[in-house]
């Protein structure tokens, strides 16, 4: 589960990053997306602000709802215990829909910020393909391995869903038939 807390502190990292230049300097995003140098309008000041406070509280609300801050009515009850994915966790109930959510918005900002990087160029966009694209790559992980939800075997590494549909394995089948020795 180690993981799993660095992926939801992480995260919360990341968007902190993120929102630093919004909140500490507007004027410096608007003039790096404008053409021409300008003092931003009041309007875009707002909205760079307001998306700053919004990326950090998305961070806080996700190390919250991923339980790896603590929120029991004494210290014991969760030092006794670590948290799990499983939905059936009163500690953490929203662990596993926290961790898919934030999983698919790594990856769809990973996308953009490649998309991006590729038309324009810019080492911004590449930081961004890097830094959102290895949190895509561990949230996805962590549905995988980390779940209880997960359909991958940790001893195998295969598909746990996987049948014999449409080819059926007949040795196999013979070999599993009681009162039948095999070869």
């Amino acid at each position: 589960m180690d993981v799993f807390y660095y992926y939801s502190y992480g995260t919360a990292a990341w968007l902190s990053v993120q929102a630093l230049p919004l909140l500490v300097s507007p004027t410096m995003i608007v003039t790096m997306l404008s053409p021409d140098v300008r003092k931003p309008t009041s309007l875009e000041d707002y909205f760079c602000r307001c998306l700053g406070i919004t990326l950090i509280a998305l961070g806080v609300i996700t190390i919250l709802l991923t339980g790896s801050v603590p929120l029991t009515s004494t210290f014991a009850e969760s030092a006794s215990e670590g948290v799990s994915t499983e939905d059936s966790d009163p500690k953490s109930p929203y662990a596993l829909p926290t961790l898919t959510l934030t999983t698919t918005y790594h990856a769809a900002n990973a996308f953009y910020g490649y998309v991006s990087w590729m038309q324009i160029g810019s080492a911004g966009f590449g930081l961004s393909t890097i830094g959102s694209g290895s949190l895509a790559a561990v949230g996805l992980w962590c549905i995988l391995f980390a779940s209880s939800e997960g359909k991958i075997s940790r001893k195998t590494g295969a598909d746990k869903r996987t049948s014999g549909f449409p080819f059926g394995n007949k040795e196999a089948d013979k070999k599993r038939q009681p009162g039948r020795k095999g070869l």
